[in-house]
């Protein structure tokens, strides 16, 4: 396919012609421009761009396979790039209203695609007049609102054209977006190797809403930090991924399904010496991953882990049992005791502390009151770390 030398349909011309005028500013300087001048020559460019991608949609809807291949390769842009403009030029045929608005200017692309998917949510029998009614009403709040609001205006179109039909539509959507979001449920994890694991999921919103508010409710108290020099504040994505890790270390060990007649708890395999904190060697856990002999500690004086504790010759010392924790009672009395972290400077309550034994019960420290105090993970594992 070769391009036409001179172009001879009223929009082609149209096109040669605004290129010609774009061109021609190529080299013009804007330092002489003013606020409000700069401020208004910007409003005007998003109008005119809107246009051109109203124009460049319309063209799209008309091209066949062929020249859709030929507008990719020599525009250099991905298929399906080019796929997007001639969908969204297929819609425009039937939302006439939205059509107008992005060809005046007064909606840009990302309101249009937003407007046209919530309009084709709407019931496939509701009554012409309506669905008229509800893109009018879109388009009209396109002028006031972002893509985002707009969005969420469009999920509850139903209350604005019939809202005697709002809740029974609203049921069925609901219902119908709950059995997409089962179906398109996903989790993959991989460990790199070198430490660290690396995944992502995809949930209902309900699981994730939940999700999210466990997170918070962990990363949420303030400390007062007194990082070492050059070392920054910890950023929000790092602190909830703390919680993330706090989360999982806290889950109830008893609550987990049996498998095989034997819990889905991990097993911390160490040599005496390690757990004595005498020899700081490396610490086995059953899934094949190594921890260092300090969270290996902390873990088990915190964490519903079952620590395999190996002698000289390789032989079970010990198989510790749920036995060494803290008892919810105790945990009680002793967060009314301490009030929170019993580091200096710490604020965090005490449901998100951990009970420390003051003489580690690797060592032989007692289980109880008198001997527990309360700990963030924080300065848990800044003790563990050094003892």
């Amino acid at each position: 396919m070769t391009a036409m030398a001179t172009p001879r349909h009223r929009v082609s011309v149209a096109v040669a012609q605004m290129r010609d005028l774009a061109g021609s500013v190529t080299d013009a300087s804007v330092w002489s421009m003013d606020a409000a001048e700069t401020t208004t020559t910007l409003i005007q460019l998003a109008r005119l761009k809107a246009q051109v991608a109203e124009l460049e949609a319309r063209v799209g809807e008309h091209a066949d396979d062929e020249t859709v291949d030929a507008w990719a390769h020599r525009t250099r842009q991905t298929k399906p790039a080019v796929l997007g403009q001639v969908r969204l030029g297929q819609a425009l045929v039937a939302r006439g209203h939205v059509r107008d608005a992005l060809a005046a200017g007064d909606l840009v692309v990302e309101q249009a695609r937003v407007i046209v998917a919530a309009l084709d949510q709407l019931p496939g029998d509701l009554d012409p007049a309506l669905v008229d009614r509800a893109e009018r009403h879109l388009v009209a709040a396109g002028r006031e609102h972002t893509a985002p609001t707009l969005r969420i205006l469009g999920k509850r179109l139903m209350d604005v054209v019939a809202p005697e039909l709002a809740d029974e539509y609203e049921a069925r959507q609901l219902a119908r977006e709950e059995s997409d979001a089962l179906l398109a449920t996903t989790f993959t994890m991989v460990d790199d190797g070198h430490g660290k694991c690396h995944g992502k999921f995809t949930v209902p919103s309900l699981h994730g809403a939940a999700l999210k508010k466990m997170l918070l409710a962990i990363a949420a108290p303030k400390r007062q930090e007194r990082p070492e020099p050059g070392v920054p504040l910890r950023p929000g994505p790092e602190r909830r991924g703390r919680a993330f890790c706090e989360l999982i270390e806290r889950y109830p060990a008893d609550q987990l399904p049996q498998t095989g007649g034997v819990s889905a708890t991990v097993v911390v395999t160490m040599t005496l010496d390690s757990l004595l904190g005498k020899l700081e060697q490396a610490a086995l856990l059953d899934t094949g991953e190594r921890i260092t002999a300090a969270t290996a500690r902390r873990l088990a004086c915190e964490a519903g882990i079952i620590p395999a504790v190996l002698g000289g010759a390789s032989e079970v010392l010990d198989l510790g049992r749920a036995r060494r924790f803290h008892t919810k009672a105790q945990r009680v009395a002793i967060g009314l005791r301490d009030k929170g972290c019993t580091e200096p400077g710490c604020d965090w309550p005490p449901a998100m502390c951990h009970v420390h034994h003051d003489i580690p019960w690797s060592r032989g420290g007692p289980t109880d009151v008198e001997h527990g105090r309360l700990l963030c993970p924080k300065h848990h594992t800044r003790f563990h770390r050094q003892t």
